[in-house]
């Protein structure tokens, strides 16, 4: 479960509550014309949209930057486009290129020859890579989408774009819960709902990053001419005014567990017993992503020197990005206790940690009281960094830890610059992976996403390979990213984004549903993206990548107009990192 985040300031005046109804009022008359718009209206609007962000890529990065702490052309700034910019678009020409697909064939365009069954009878689609660009960009990256049980290769056109070709609701109206972390979760999840699910939206922005409501205004200012789409600003008085409206037919929420109970049972006193009665303060259908203590389970291997320097640089900035702001965040180590390379790994994240990752502007409402919980819990706690302040929350490592008994670290997502590792029994790939695998599954907080990393050599033991194949049948996460940060499940958008399904409303965990997903399946499981142990280039989201702005401005205008004449610049500067 996640700790309190204290409301901010306001940045923009709050919507007049007369004004948030008559924008509800404007959505709610066109939903009906929307859920039967034609493909083509539909992919005319995305173009134009996909524009828009184009041209709203610089205040949409200042913006962000300036807030996080960074000039023009920083860490803080690079992160932004990469966030923000480079994700949207990417998740527009995604959206675009099925949209035609199914304009023309009637189908999202995944042949039969990217279909493979699991040996217990799971259906797997690859999704990625889909083009030469794609294989240039992402060198050695793939990605799959498993189904849930039930989904066969022979029904799964009816699990599959469900709204299209012909609308199958007479239009509703959704409430979108805009994250305040990430500046790409507002635009995309209204987008899949706006698309893939044909309902109308109604974003009411985070406090956190409501300054961003006029750049989104401006860039998805298609949709919001269209009379689709709204924004409006405030506290929990106009949350609650939406959430409770009776023309508000469901919710989405990016955020946390709290907030989700809040809405679903009211608020306390008063909570626990509703909860248990089966009494909802609040009938409408919610989806929900909310938060996760996310794993990094490091697996035994033939490990050399380079290869501990490189995944604790790996590690290090799976913490660092955003300031640790993200429910993607590695938050939990998980290491083989009897590994002959555990401490010297530990040694080296320590030193990369203290030395070489830079100290982040703590921007995110709460977080030093969430980290100075975690360093009461652990008295032991090292802080990696400069002293606490006002401005900074040190990266600080709690380690050693045994699987055993109920850590806070276990239960409790930080949300804040906090790393802890446990130690699992075992020495090789076969008796750590199914121990580590159980602990995960059974202790740890959240279904949300996780990492394993694992050396190619180990994966040549055929029994090594099976252990990870298990693991990756019984991890129950929705976004499984092998080698890498878990991050990049949300970030392909080909891939689906949300807990593992089996939450209910009384213990809803990491949330209800998913968003992305762009080949729109309708009953996803879990997403799986493979990356290579050690990759050819270094990646735009480590923290120590020199090039990150040039590289990630350069994604942006790929994504907007793909070309493989752009190539040649992008490798030069990913190579220059």
């Amino acid at each position: 479960m996640a700790l309190p985040f204290p409301e901010p300031p306001a940045s923009i005046p709050a919507t007049p509550a007369e004004v948030a109804e008559t924008k509800l009022a404007r959505i709610r008359e066109a939903a009906a014309g929307w859920a039967a718009a034609s493909i083509q209206e539909r992919i005319d609007l995305v173009k134009a949209v996909r524009d828009a962000v184009q041209d709203q890529l610089e205040p949409w990065a200042e913006a962000v930057g300036r807030a996080k702490g960074g000039d023009h052309g920083s860490e803080e700034w690079a992160e932004a486009v990469g966030d923000g910019p480079v994700a949207t678009i990417r998740g527009l020409r995604l959206l675009d290129e099925v949209l035609v697909r199914l304009r023309d064939t009637g189908s999202v365009g995944l042949g039969k020859d990217r279909f493979t069954t699991r040996p217990d009878g799971r259906l797997v689609a690859k999704v990625f890579p889909n083009s030469v660009l794609d294989q240039l960009l992402f060198t050695g990256f793939s990605a799959e989408v498993w189904m849930q049980p039930g989904v066969t290769a022979d029904n799964l056109e009816a699990h599959t774009a469900v709204e299209y070709p012909k609308a199958t609701h007479g239009g509703r109206v959704c409430l979108v819960l805009g994250a305040g972390n990430i500046s790409s979760i507002p635009p995309l999840d209204a987008l899949y709902k706006l698309f893939t699910e044909k309902t109308v939206c109604i974003v009411k922005m985070n406090p956190v990053n409501e300054y961003l409501g006029p750049v989104f205004e401006r860039a998805m200012a298609p949709l919001v001419e269209r009379g689709v789409l709204e924004f409006v600003y405030g506290g929990l008085e106009i949350g609650d005014l939406l959430c409770k409206h009776r023309d508000v037919d469901e919710i989405h929420i990016t955020g946390s567990d709290k907030t989700y109970d809040a809405i679903v049972w009211g608020p306390n006193p008063g909570q626990d017993e509703r909860k248990a009665k089966g009494e909802k303060a609040n009938e409408t259908p919610v989806s929900a992503e909310l938060g996760n203590i996310s794993p990094i389970l490091l697996v035994p291997g033939p490990w050399s020197e380079s290869d501990i320097l490189f995944h604790a640089r790996n590690v290090a900035s799976m913490i660092v990005h955003n300031a640790s702001f993200n429910c993607a965040a590695g938050k939990l180590l998980v290491t083989p206790k009897d590994w002959d390379q555990r401490d010297a790994f530990m040694d080296a994240l320590r030193k990369v940690l203290s030395e070489e990752a830079p100290p982040r502007k703590a921007y995110y409402p709460g977080a030093r009281g969430r980290w100075q919980r975690f360093c009461e819990a652990y008295p032991d706690a090292e802080r990696l960094g400069p002293e606490p302040n006002e401005q900074v929350v040190p990266w600080t490592l709690i380690s050693g830890l045994e699987p055993e008994g109920d850590h806070l670290s276990f239960s409790m997502e930080p949300f804040c610059g906090v790393l802890s590792e446990v130690a699992i029994p075992g020495k090789s790939a076969t008796d750590f992976l199914p121990a580590a695998v159980e602990f995960v599954n059974e202790k740890v907080w959240g279904t949300l996403c996780c990492s394993v990393i694992v050396h190619d050599r180990t994966r040549r033991d055929p029994a090594s390979e099976q252990a990870f194949q298990e693991a990756l049948d019984e991890l129950r996460y929705g976004s499984i990213v092998v080698n890498h940060w878990a991050g990049l499940g949300y970030a392909l958008s080909e891939t689906t984004w949300g807990a593992h399904p089996g939450h209910t409303p009384e213990d809803i965990g990491s949330g209800t549903g998913h968003v992305h997903n762009a080949f729109m399946f309708s009953k996803p499981q879990k997403s799986v993206v493979y990356g290579p142990f050690m990759p050819m280039l270094k990646l735009p989201w480590f923290f120590d990548h020199r090039r990150k702005n040039q590289v990630l401005t350069r994604m942006a205008a790929m994504d907007y107009e793909p070309s493989l004449l752009k190539m040649p610049l992008l490798a030069w500067h990913s190579l220059l990192a």
